[in-house]
């Protein structure tokens, strides 16, 4: 479950489902308890903005003729990308934007309602002949705009990229979150004003943020005051910040009051209609609090589960996402007066005797040259076997690879440390939740600090005595498959995993989505300048150091690690006669979400260690080669080109000025091509 929303006692939320093709249904609660499907399959929710997609619905109240409130549904659809209005009791959706020239060439997400109740503003993405473009827009709810592009307007655009468009509660004014290649939103951005007139958006200025402040989620609590959260004293904390003048800090503390900004549409603090605030904050698990301006006290709200995400309020009720080790996350309730929660709807996960779930330890491991290094162990747990001596352990490494690992109940960890297997999931340098200068330490470095982290992790516990040193393996998706199969050049590891991982950095850098396309400028370096280190750390080129069984995990419709990157790890692999192993997955992208795919890549990989580290297993026998794969007709070895970077300014320039000449500009309202 994901992205809950929530009106008076009605509740909203996006679940993904494996079992149906790994479709997203959307879903809503009745004031009498019942819970329904309001789309049927083959209907999926989910937008592709971004590639990660984010919060992709939004409710949206109606009246009829006798001025009765009923609340029907925005939604972008999975499979073309426009937004549809689902009205309260219809059977059919409608759609609000018009059909893109090419599938999912209009995308949209980050919905919000305007004030007249008749508008929507939200985030587009345009793919146009290779190119992208990102804008804020607005889409009549009467469903004008599906026939007359006109009709979706754009307020905002020029920067790569937007987020959190909001307007103030008397229409006056438009706030929203802008960011330019190279950064990321958690490099730099700048949280923006401007005033909304029939001839579109003007005046805008930056109110907060720059190129090394991130600033996320403004939120208005009237016409002319914001909050919004900002990294600029190290942690993302609130502050508080009027249309002028300097913003105020609400509670200076070295935590987290907001998750990496990922996706768009996260949230993690919402204000009540008396003014208070209710916040989720802590490292890489966060809890729930409310917090008072009057008094300026943080009470903590009492509750068993310890990790919460994707909270919403319409200013008296509260929902959030939540759960624990033990525990699959759900759909909550938290009521701020009593400070009490209620659980709404339990997760679909199986019901697994607790006796089989490893309980987490948070461990602070000593790195390279005493550096810190965070992580979670779960050591090996099963009602009916202890095991002797030490164990074997696998590392995960998360991927992002400015991500984090999470504490809460995870049944594929479970799979594996109910069969004997220990897992240390680890928050190498460069991870969230532990603040700015933590992070900062995977600049330039990536594919070296973070190897070296899992690498001492993994060391850390054989000399505790847990982990058998014969038999340690690395596991990791994306960009911690880069860090997994390049850990796998050293002398610690058994064996590696792969799922989707990069192989090529140089690579990576001409395929890879708009999103992330100038990542690896803050990651590695600027090229072509540091074009050897984009070699050295790319796992493609250090074949020959990698003598140990590999596992590689790819689907073929793939956008942000393309397929040809774990083909031609397998390629190397086989020519050098290493032991390997290539799956590829028909209809899988950037993450496997049908149940086929995921139940798959597990059994498979728990046969892989069971071959490596020589036990039996209940998974089907896996099969390793020392052949490279067939080649592919339709691909061919890269040429040695450098990819051509586009030179960017590096401080976004004031407001009516063009970045390219600096000469003044007369911004107004844009219709759509």
């Amino acid at each position: 479950m994901a992205y809950p929303s929530v009106l008076g006692e009605e509740v909203w939320w996006e679940e993904y489902r494996p079992a149906e093709g790994g479709r997203t249904a959307l879903v809503r609660r009745d004031a009498d308890g019942t819970v329904r499907d309001l789309l049927p399959a083959p209907w999926s929710v989910g937008t592709r903005v971004h590639e990660y997609g984010g919060r992709s619905h939004l409710p949206v109240p109606r009246r009829d003729d006798k001025a009765i409130a009923r609340v029907g549904a925005v939604f972008a659809n999975a499979e073309d990308q426009r937004l549809y209005l689902l009205e309260r009791g219809a059977r059919e959706p409608v759609p609000l934007t018009p059909e893109p020239d090419a599938p999912g060439a209009l995308r949209y997400a980050d919905p919000a309602l305007l004030p007249d109740g008749k508008q929507l503003l939200c985030v587009r993405e345009q793919h146009v002949d290779g190119s992208v473009r990102r804008a804020v827009v607005t889409v009549p709810l009467s469903g004008r705009g599906a026939h007359d592009p006109s009709a979706v307007r754009e307020l905002v655009s020029g920067a790569h990229f937007y987020a959190s468009p909001t307007v103030s509660p008397d229409g006056r004014h438009l706030a929203y979150v802008r960011w330019n290649h190279p950064r990321m939103p958690w490099d730099g951005t700048e949280l923006r004003v401007g005033e909304l007139t029939e001839h579109g958006l003007t005046g805008e200025y930056t109110l907060k943020g720059g190129v090394d402040e991130s600033v996320l989620a403004p939120v208005w609590s009237d016409d002319s005051t914001l909050y919004l959260a900002s990294d600029w004293p190290g942690f993302w904390n609130l502050y508080q910040a009027g249309l002028t003048g300097q913003a105020i800090a609400l509670y200076p503390a070295e935590e987290e009051f907001h998750s990496a900004p990922w996706r768009l549409g996260d949230r993690c603090f919402r204000l009540l209609d008396d003014g208070r605030i209710v916040t989720l904050h802590g490292d890489t698990a966060l809890r729930p609090s409310v917090y008072d301006p009057d008094t300026l006290e943080l009470e903590p709200v009492p509750t068993e589960l310890t990790a919460w995400s994707h909270l919403d309020s319409d200013g008296t009720s509260v929902v959030a996402i939540a759960g624990s080790a033990d525990t699959a996350e759900c759909l909550v309730r938290l009521d701020p007066g009593r400070r009490s929660v209620e659980v709404l709807v339990r997760g679909a996960e199986a019901q697994v005797d607790p006796a089989y779930l490893p309980v987490p330890r948070k461990e602070t491991l000593s790195g390279r040259y005493g550096a810190t290094v965070h992580a979670n162990v779960y050591p090996p747990t099963h009602p009916e076997m202890t095991s002797e001596g030490p164990a074997p352990y696998v590392v995960w490494a998360h991927g992002g690879p400015v991500g984090q690992a999470s504490r809460t109940l995870d049944l594929v960890k479970a799979y594996f440390t109910s069969r004997g297997i220990g897992v240390v999931d680890v928050d190498y340098g460069g991870s969230t939740g532990y603040g700015r200068s933590y992070r900062k330490r995977l600049h330039k470095q990536w594919g070296a600090v973070d190897v070296e982290d899992c690498t001492a992790a993994a060391r850390a516990l054989v000399e505790r005595g847990l982990a058998d040193p014969e038999r340690l393996a690395i596991r990791g998706p994306s960009a911690g498959g880069l860090t997994a199969l390049l850990a796998l050049t050293g002398d610690t590891f058994a064996c590696g995993v792969s799922y989707f991982g990069v192989a090529d950095l140089l690579g990576l850098v001409k395929t890879t989505h708009d999103f992330e396309s100038r990542f690896p400028d803050t990651l590695v370096g600027t090229l072509p300048g540091f074009v050897e280190t984009y070699r050295e750390r790319s796992p493609i080129n250090r074949i020959g150091e990698i003598d140990v069984p590999v596992l590689l995990f790819q689907g073929l419709d793939d956008k942000v690690v393309t397929p040809d990157q774990a083909t031609r790890m397998a390629t190397g692999l086989g020519r050098r006669r290493v032991p390997h192993a290539l799956l590829e997955f028909e209809g899988e992208a950037h993450g496997f979400r049908s149940q086929e795919a995921r139940v798959r890549s597990l059994e498979a990989e728990l046969a892989f260690y069971a071959g490596v580290f020589g036990f039996s297993s209940d998974a089907p026998e896996l099969e390793l080669t020392t052949d490279p794969p067939a080649p592919r007709a339709v691909e061919a070895e890269p040429e040695d080109d450098l990819p051509v970077v586009e030179q960017l300014p590096e401080v976004t320039p004031e407001a009516g000025v063009s970045a390219g000449t600096g000469e003044p500009v007369v911004r107004q309202v844009r219709e759509s091509p």
